[in-house]
């Protein structure tokens, strides 16, 4: 039962504010015919790229990648199918930039409000645009533990001059000695 109650604890769960049920609506389909779903609502989220403030809301310019279970959007999803581009959520108010940096990962959840056409670089592109309701700002990932290092007792002790370790840390290593 100890097993089963830590198991579930490990287990991924979207963030309270992203679990209002969404249309399975790509940014892809919204940028090709936007009157067909305008209204819609929408949980999309990705990496962000600028946020730019007016006098009265905020627009974060969002690059898409798919969601996991947990809502969380996936680093290393594939940029370059139909559901992936960009899309902008908006806030009504003020986010600060500082807060919500360049990279961050951001999922948000909001009805589809139309398409907006801005330039990247030179190119004329169409956002959709979220009128956002509720945010979820993740974590920044951490760097990778490094394991603790263990002696192997069939290799004998870790001090020089006894045994192989420390000069072999590779616990497959098995020098053979005749």
């Amino acid at each position: 039962m100890a097993a089963l109650l830590a198991l579930a604890g490990c287990a991924a769960q979207m963030p309270q504010n992203l679990r209002t049920p969404a249309a399975a609506l790509t940014p892809g389909d919204a940028r090709a015919a936007p009157e067909r779903h305008l209204g819609s609502t929408v949980r999309w989220g990705g990496t962000i790229l600028a946020v730019r403030n007016t006098a009265t809301e905020t627009d974060v310019e969002i690059l898409a990648r798919a969601l996991d279970a947990a809502g969380r959007p996936e680093p290393d999803a594939p940029t370059a199918d139909a559901a992936a581009g960009r899309f902008i959520a908006r806030f009504n108010g003020f986010l600060d930039p500082a807060q919500y940096p360049e990279g961050r990962q951001l999922t948000v959840t909001g009805v589809l409000a139309g398409v907006e056409t801005r330039a990247v670089g030179e190119y004329p592109y169409r956002y959709p645009v979220v009128a956002a309701t509720a945010k979820h700002l993740w974590p920044e990932p951490t760097a990778a533990a490094d394991w603790p290092w263990y002696p192997d007792p069939w290799l004998g002790p870790p001090w020089p001059g006894l045994g192989p370790y420390p000069w072999y840390r590779d616990p497959w290593y098995r020098p053979w000695y005749w």
